[in-house]
């Protein structure tokens, strides 16, 4: 008979890892922690006590440099969202040591190590004329001294962020004008906030002002969560633990940063774009040379280098530790191979460089430091992609590839390159799926049932869900008693098991319970932010359900405002409730009054196609309206009734087949399963 959870809680252990060893004293009880998240067992314990002995955690050169700089520092720093709560607070992160030496046993002393380095927060003095503002964000924003006054690197993710980061430079460096934007690359953490900034410039400045991008920018920055933005939303939501507490069972920072800031997204047309590397600008008196790398980090992006300053810009081709080339929230994979020859080539063309800062963390200095660092940042991805290829070509599947693949002594020494935010074991598997797509090529994996029905199969034939869990339980007790290794593996098998009774019999409670306490100590274990947050918030989910609410679609409206018409369609098609429009056809125009263009839609064969038409091109029903009021209704900020009875909407034809379509679209609201079916 299965008993109890609480029946099996294993004592407490009393344990506080520290650089020096394992300290006994008081470790919070389950009951303490709001989440309901379980006290580390000992084999946890032992697994975090090994990473110190596998780290070469007495180089403090990291925290030197990070601090390294320092001009202002905002001891409470708290940013407001525009509606209300806080959109970003780093007072919440203080439970972290200022040194990293005192990681308790339920975080990885590793990424411990990462999450004290990056609450180190302010205004920096980089180089003469060269500043960074970190910690305001997942991202830094960096600031550049012009001629006549500043070009700004990366206003940040959100508007609330961007303006309290500018604001705060403005008030430690004196007010200058802005001359110029740069946006490195297209992911939202680089440009999102910039109206954060815009609101703060007077009308000359603006109407001067150069914005810098690599070509593609516009539209892969704005398309980018279009198609697929509900599925990404849900899962983001996982990879940087938003529902999770900032203490030490719950999130500490996604490795990269302490996590983006879920504020008021907005977007700025670039005025400039690069196209080609080795490209030169001189920008308000300031030398500025390009360097092409979309298709590494970001599908639009580049790097840049200061001649005067010997600065290197390397946006987010390198940061201060391993990368996706496969990011857990869900993106096309990243070709490694490129990635691997942007960072030679940079090394090569800007092989002067006596100072390298970043899109996120702190800056490095010394050519030789540097050099080395982009090496190292070079063969890490390369010898992921050749091993992979060459492991994959005798035959190693993809999880054969995540348990062996393994980097070499000389790879693995620096903090840089560790797994904070990719690691090797998904990055190997993400080699495997740019060259060989889903399928191992094993029939047994060509046609399986859905998880639901294979998982009801497994438990019936194990004899049913009770014992199971007798014997799961049972083997989760035994796990902390075991080594590191032993203990690890049985929690990982346990996950597996037990994700089986979960999808037999989602309403299974001892199932949630104990799957929940094996995800806490997987999360405990990872060294890869990403990682912890999405074991501890497949725990948090299990304990506590799915979120109420998914993050609304009206935070990318501004966005959205900006994004190519065609891809609004895109975005519809792939929306259309098969069954609803079953055996219906529908030809629907639509005209934008601000743009002078014209869209038939048709609705044929449960499919929507799209195309450019004119004026005079006959539809069942018209729609006549703004981009931006289209928006409000994608985003679901007008509905029904607007739709009816705007002044700003006209109609022609019929409003039935035109609510009727309407009707057919699917609305996700981002807040499906992933934990139980």
């Amino acid at each position: 008979m299965f008993r109890s959870r609480n029946a099996f809680l294993v004592p407490l252990l009393g344990l506080s890892l520290a650089v020096a060893g394992c300290d006994a004293g008081p470790e919070q009880s389950e009951e303490a922690n709001p989440a309901g998240h379980g006290a580390p067992t000992a084999s946890t314990a032992k697994a975090n006590q090994q990473v110190l002995e596998q780290r070469p955690f007495e180089n403090r050169d990291d925290f030197e440099n990070a601090r390294r700089g320092l001009i202002a520092q905002h001891p409470e720093l708290v940013v407001e969202h525009l509606e209300g709560g806080d959109v970003w607070n780093m007072p919440d992160y203080d439970f972290i040591d200022g040194d990293g030496e005192n990681a308790p046993a339920s975080v990885n002393p590793s990424l411990w190590r990462q999450a004290a380095l990056n609450n180190i927060h302010g205004l920096f003095e980089v180089t003469e004329g060269l500043y960074q503002i970190r910690g305001y964000d997942l991202a830094n924003m960096s600031i550049i001294e012009s001629d006549t006054g500043w070009i700004l690197v990366d206003p940040l993710t959100a508007r609330e962020t961007a303006s309290e980061a500018f604001l705060f430079a403005r008030e430690h460096l004196g007010e200058k004008p802005v001359r110029a934007i740069v946006f490195t690359h297209s992911h939202i953490d680089h440009f999102g906030g910039v109206q954060g900034v815009l609101q703060h410039l007077s009308d000359d400045e603006k109407a001067n002002l150069r914005i810098i991008a690599p070509a593609g920018f516009e539209e892969e920055a704005t398309s980018e969560n279009i198609i697929a933005g509900p599925a990404m939303t849900r899962r983001a939501m996982f990879m940087y633990g938003k529902q999770l507490g900032r203490d030490e069972r719950g999130h500490v920072g996604t490795g990269l940063g302490k996590g983006p800031a879920f504020g008021t997204f907005g977007f700025a047309t670039p005025t400039d774009s690069i196209s080609e590397t080795g490209t030169e600008r001189t920008v308000d008196g300031v030398p500025m040379v390009f360097q092409i790398v979309s298709g590494s980090e970001a599908p639009s992006e580049f790097t840049f280098y200061l001649p005067e300053q010997k600065a290197f810009c390397g946006a987010e081709l390198v940061s201060r530790n391993m990368h996706n080339l496969y990011t857990p929230r869900g993106a096309k994979v990243r070709d490694a191979r490129i990635w691997n020859g942007f960072i030679d080539e940079a090394r090569t063309l800007f092989s002067e460089a006596d100072v390298y800062f970043g899109s996120h963390h702190w800056p490095l200095w010394g050519q030789e430091n540097i050099q080395d660092f982009l090496i190292k940042q070079r063969d890490t991805y390369k010898f992921i992609h050749d091993q992979t290829v060459r492991m994959m070509n005798r035959g190693a599947t993809p999880r054969e590839l995540a348990e062996d693949l393994q980097l070499p002594p000389a790879l693995n020494e620096d903090f840089h390159n560790q797994g904070y935010y990719g690691t090797v074991s998904h990055n190997a598997k993400a080699v495997y799926q740019y060259y060989m797509g889903w399928f191992t090529a094993n029939p047994s994996r060509l046609n399986p049932l859905p998880e639901s029905e294979s998982a009801k199969r497994y438990v019936r034939m194990m004899g049913g869900a009770e014992k199971i869990l007798d014997q799961a339980q049972q083997e989760f007790d035994a796990a902390s008693d075991m080594n590191a290794t032993e203990g690890r593996n049985t929690y990982r098998w346990l996950a597996e098991l037990l994700d089986h009774v979960v999808f037999a019999n989602p309403d299974n409670g001892d199932a949630k319970a104990l799957l929940a306490d094996v995800y806490d100590q997987l999360g405990y274990q990872a060294e890869s932010g990403p990682w912890r947050d999405f074991y501890l918030t497949g725990a948090y989910e299990l304990r506590h359900g799915a979120p109420e609410e998914g993050i609304k679609p009206a935070i990318m409206r501004e966005i959205l405002r900006h994004t190519p018409v065609s891809l609004f369609f895109d975005s519809m098609a792939v929306r259309v409730k098969a069954d609803a429009a079953e055996g219906k056809t529908r030809t629907i125009k639509v005209t934008f009054t601000d743009l002078q263009e014209s869209y038939l839609l048709t609705l044929q064969n449960s499919v929507l196609h799209h195309r450019l038409t004119g004026e005079d091109t006959p539809a069942d029903a018209t729609l006549i309206l703004t981009r931006p009021m289209f928006v409000d209704i994608l985003v679901g900020e007008a509905g029904l009734k607007e739709l009816l009875f705007s002044d700003d909407i006209r109609f022609e034809g019929s409003k039935l087949d035109l609510i009727g379509f309407f009707s057919m679209l699917d609305k996700p609201d981002g807040r499906f399963n992933i934990v139980t079916p």
